[in-house]
């Protein structure tokens, strides 16, 4: 009766639903593991976003693993290089699209340390340059960025005054100097930024987002898949039984079951 079920089409047909249910089990398990991922980043920037500034080399050290202290507010002082600014583009603030002004900061030892003076939305125009002055400033570490797949990509060569990205090893080639290897977002300083844009940096959203959901939908799914195959099997085997050809993956292959010989008169 079930001898069907090793035809051909029968086995695509089984292959088919397999790889379906484990290509959707392992698509919920990632969603998962996204949803742990962003817990753990939830919980690593409520730990240390409040967390008072310290001086910059007191957090910052030669040995220190920058994902250990990004998020964490420093105290630095240096010299604005207002040559050497750029723009960090694509980006958005509340639902308004701008872009990040950045400019380097000659710190007194010479190493140059890159600060994200904040976010200007597009309807406000060109931010106002900083001056090349002396500055005392809270700003709050950030790792450098890097590209994604699916990003774009900034010019290999060449000064770069308009960027994808605040991707130090690139910035590194046109600012002179020893480069910091984290950057800041730029909190307050003395003397202050004028008013208006650039606005500061909002906090990171700490939601858990739709991870959990999605896991739960791609789960169902799979059940749904495993079910729909066990319906197809019945269905297959209970039209053999009434002498039917099923509507399955072997309908094409299946000849409906020969008549019974009529009874022949006494």
């Amino acid at each position: 009766m079930y001898r069907f079920l090793l035809r051909p089409k029968w086995i695509a047909f089984h292959l088919v639903v397999v790889f379906g249910i484990v290509l959707m089990i392992n698509l919920g398990f990632w969603q998962l593991r996204r949803l742990d991922e962003r817990q753990e980043f939830n919980a690593t920037v409520e730990a240390r976003y409040d967390v008072a500034a310290a001086p910059l080399d007191e957090v910052l050290t030669p040995t220190t693993d920058p994902d250990d202290v990004e998020w964490r507010q420093v105290t630095v002082s240096g010299t604005y290089l207002p040559e050497g600014a750029f723009s960090v583009v694509n980006r958005s603030q509340n639902g308004a699209a701008g872009v990040n002004v950045a400019v380097p900061m000659r710190l007194d030892d010479g190493r140059i340390l890159v600060v994200n003076r904040g976010f200007v939305p597009l309807v406000s125009g060109d931010a106002p340059p900083v001056p090349g002055i002396d500055v005392d400033l809270v700003g709050r570490l950030r790792e450098t960025e890097v590209r994604r797949t699916g990003q774009l990509s900034d010019p290999a060569d060449g000064v770069l005054t308009e960027v994808q990205r605040i991707d130090l090893d690139r910035l590194a080639a046109q600012l002179d100097g020893d480069v910091v290897p984290m950057y800041v977002d730029l909190i307050e300083s003395t003397p202050p930024e004028p008013d208006g844009p650039p606005f500061p940096i909002a906090p990171p959203e700490l939601s858990e987002g739709n991870h959990l959901s999605y896991a739960f939908q791609w789960f169902i799914f799979s059940i749904a898949v495993a079910v729909g195959w066990v319906l197809a099997v019945r269905h297959s085997v209970r039209s053999r039984r009434e002498g039917e050809v099923a509507p399955g993956p072997d309908a094409d292959s299946d000849e409906p079951a020969p008549p019974e010989p009529a009874d022949q008169p006494a």
